[in-house]
């Protein structure tokens, strides 16, 4: 992917993918986009161009990465699993104490597999392991039991 200044305009975004097909936005500064895909044997001839409103960029952002996907997603299984990072805020209602206290897999029925904290990873932490504000949580279980877990460590 290259990034184009466009002076006055707004800035060029060129990709090539892996078929060899490049396509390019333009990224207007009153907020429309400009989608072109050019040819595979000639890659200066556009094949298509379509302009977008703001709220159709939108929607094709959400069709290309729906809003159920988020930076904290980091896997999902065709059994109906998800394992996403939960951070822990200093505020949190946890901070300081065990993670046996949380009732986590009892009340939402998903595991938490391992902890981040600063730089280190902490592996299977067990119900005696401290929680403290910072932490990264790695959970895995359903949909639901994720986001009611979310809810319980957001508790303040």
């Amino acid at each position: 992917m290259s990034r184009t200044p466009l002076p006055g305009i707004g800035v060029r975004y060129d990709l090539t993918t892996r078929e060899d097909r490049r396509l390019s936005v333009v990224a207007s500064r009153d907020g429309t986009r400009t989608l072109s895909a050019y040819h595979r044997d000639d890659p200066d001839q556009c094949s298509l161009s379509v302009r977008l409103t703001a709220g159709e960029s939108e929607a094709l952002i959400d069709a290309l990465m729906p809003s159920h996907h988020s930076p904290n997603l980091l896997s999902t299984t065709d059994l109906g699993l998800v394992a996403e990072r939960i951070a822990l805020s200093s505020a949190s209602h946890w901070n300081g104490r065990h993670l046996g206290e949380t009732r986590m897999r009892t009340r939402t029925g998903v595991s938490i597999v391992a902890v981040l904290r600063r730089a280190d990873a902490i592996p299977s932490p067990g119900p005696d392991f401290r929680l403290a504000g910072g932490d990264t949580l790695i959970v895995i279980g359903t949909r639901e039991g994720v986001d009611a877990a979310a809810l319980i460590l957001e508790r303040e």
